[in-house]
């Protein structure tokens, strides 16, 4: 920097010929000095200020942005790294209600190579073949020869098989920590707990993630370890669940099924008892969900209680007749026109048999008038109709606490008609799953009320918004008996239980529209003991046939009906129910005098 200098002798010395003073021109100089000295000390305070402006601001937008992926991710556990250490966290046990083991922990190991370390990499992989059958010799031997460091061998391995290749004695050999779960009890309660596989994992731990079921719907609680002393009390009964399970899967090769369900579930609380999908699969050793294009009802991973949505035939007729009681429209004694067939447009509507001119709309539910009940539909009116059976749940997705629930929306016609509400009053033009029907059940049984069914060990009544009168609900139980006594389902008595129910047989539809004319839903829909109900039932079977006799029978009566008064024969005493003797009715007795 080139300084000027305050005294310039090219300006003084013209100055004082002038008789000027030197020392204004020295003055003037020092002023224009301090005038660039300071707007130099602005400028470098300005780049000062914005360099340290800047800073903050990426310092703020590291921090902001940080923060944001801590708020985002999932929390992690610290994963111990030494050999042989101590997973770090267990996975919560599920429990059903009485304290006894769903799902537990067990503690294994991996199986894993470092080639660099290997002695003999041929020999340790043909012994390796001979304990695992499943691996491919050569691929090992290429693997174990080539340049790799390390190659995972098993992710999961017996105590057995650990011996066996301790034997081996090759220190490129490794085993690192695991805890993978274990259902002690197999295939048991398969599609309630759903299963558990491996998340993030390194070669000394592994984290367990739920797949499904209670598994994956609960898995924050169960993965947090501040939980794992605190198991997840199911409200399933370990001992009714196997019983459901026997009786069902005897029924369903006895009436050549392709598939059933049952639904046990408590009239009061809402809790699941027992809840059976067949066919199942072993959670322990959990299949492979099917490819895109293929049928999933036809997997054992398909939860046809939850997720099956079908039409469910005359078990929706109680509904018809419950409602119009409760607007007052009928009376159980009320006479019913039912010559048939009814028509409404091109459309026909007919009865199973010709039961006469006119029934009560008593005889209407025991006899399972199609005709008797497309015109009390008709008397209560579409819109009606669908705040009724919306109110009892079986227009959206049950509130049941598993993932597939979510899934298990109901269909529904998208022009609600006059002939909607005909059709659907006897079972057909909805599709809903075994779940929703055991729930619109439970409020006939329980008095009104609406009832969420749940998965959890609940500590008392769980009563929701009442859905129809007291009245109306003790007519309509009065009517299911008779089912059973005097109508379709007389295959269900059991005696000292008092059952109640209704059966549905309905046409299966086809992929591409219509209906088979020999395939069939067929379903029971019962609660016991009447007299004081306690218990909702729901079977169904599907494509089952009876062939005992000459000719082959679809019909509920002859498919649900007996597997589900076996089932409560056999689980009735589990559940701590006393048989009881229904008093006989009195013979007519005529007084006369000596």
């Amino acid at each position: 920097m080139i300084r000027t200098p305050l005294r310039p002798l090219a300006r003084i010395l013209p100055a004082r010929d002038r008789g000027e003073n030197p020392e204004e021109i020295e003055r003037e100089n020092l002023r224009h000095r301090h005038a660039e000295m300071r707007d130099r000390a602005r400028v470098r305070a300005e780049g000062r200020l914005l360099m340290l402006g800047a800073f903050f601001t990426v310092a703020f937008a590291v921090v902001g942005i940080r923060m944001g992926v801590l708020a985002t991710t999932v929390p992690v556990e610290p994963l111990a790294s030494a050999g042989g250490s101590a997973i770090a966290a267990q996975r919560a046990d599920i429990v059903d209600r009485q304290g006894r083991i769903l799902a537990t922990n067990f503690e294994t190991n991996s199986l894993y190579a470092q080639p660099p370390m290997l002695i003999d990499p041929v020999d340790s992989a043909k012994a390796l073949a001979k304990i695992f059958p499943d691996l491919d010799e050569g691929r090992l031997i290429k693997q174990f020869t080539g340049k790799r460091k390390f190659v995972w061998i098993k992710k999961r391995i017996s105590p057995e098989q650990k011996q066996a290749v301790h034997d081996i004695g090759d220190p490129g050999l490794l085993f690192g920590g695991r805890e993978m779960r274990l259902y002690p009890n197999g295939k048991l309660a398969s599609h309630v707990l759903g299963g558990a596989r491996f998340g993030e994992e390194d070669v000394t731990t592994a984290q367990l993630v739920g797949v499904a079921g209670v598994e994956k719907q609960f898995d924050g609680y169960l993965a947090d370890p501040s939980n794992a002393g605190k198991p997840l009390t199911l409200s399933l009964d370990l001992t009714v669940q196997a019983a459901s399970e026997r009786v069902l899967y005897g029924g369903m090769r006895l009436m050549n099924a392709k598939g059933a369900t049952s639904i046990l579930m408590d009239v009061h609380t809402g809790e699941i008892v027992s809840m059976v999908s067949l066919p199942d699969f072993d959670p322990n050793d959990r299949p492979a969900p099917p490819t895109s294009g293929f049928d999933p009802s036809v997997s054992p991973l398909f939860n046809r209680a939850v997720q099956g949505l079908y039409e469910l035939g005359s078990t929706f007729k109680i509904f018809a007749v419950a409602q119009a009681m409760d607007l007052g429209l009928v009376q159980p004694d009320t006479l019913i026109d039912i010559r048939g067939p009814l028509r409404w447009g091109k459309f026909r509507i007919t009865d199973f048999h010709n039961y006469g001119r006119e029934l009560t709309v008593s005889k209407i539910i025991v006899k399972s008038s199609n005709i008797g009940t497309a015109r009390i539909a008709q008397m209560i009116g579409a819109d009606r109709q669908k705040d009724f059976l919306g109110g009892l749940g079986l227009l959206e997705p049950t509130p049941l606490e598993l993932v597939e629930s979510r899934g298990g929306q109901p269909l529904t016609p998208k022009n609600w008609s006059e002939l909607s509400a005909m059709t659907i009053s006897y079972g057909h033009g909805l599709s809903a799953s075994p779940m929703h029907l055991a729930a619109a059940y439970a409020a006939i049984a329980n008095g009104g009320h609406y009832v969420s069914p749940t998965i959890l060990k609940q500590s008392g009544p769980q009563y929701g918004p009442r859905v129809m009168s007291e009245a109306s609900a003790a007519a309509s139980r009065t009517m299911l008996r008779q089912v059973v006594t005097e109508g379709t389902a007389s295959f269900g008595d059991v005696p000292g239980y008092q059952v109640a129910g209704k059966t549905g047989s309905a046409d299966k539809p086809k992929p591409q529209g219509g209906y088979y004319e020999d395939k069939v839903i067929a379903t029971f829909a019962t609660m016991f003991p009447v007299s004081d109900p306690k218990y909702v039932l729901i079977v169904t079977l599907d494509e089952a046939v009876e062939t005992s006799g000459t000719e082959a029978r679809r019909t509920a009566g002859w498919t649900a009906v007996p597997v589900a008064a076996e089932m409560i024969a056999r689980i009735a005493p589990l559940l701590g129910l006393r048989p009881e003797i229904e008093p006989a009715r009195l013979a007519e007795v005529k007084l006369t005098s000596n």
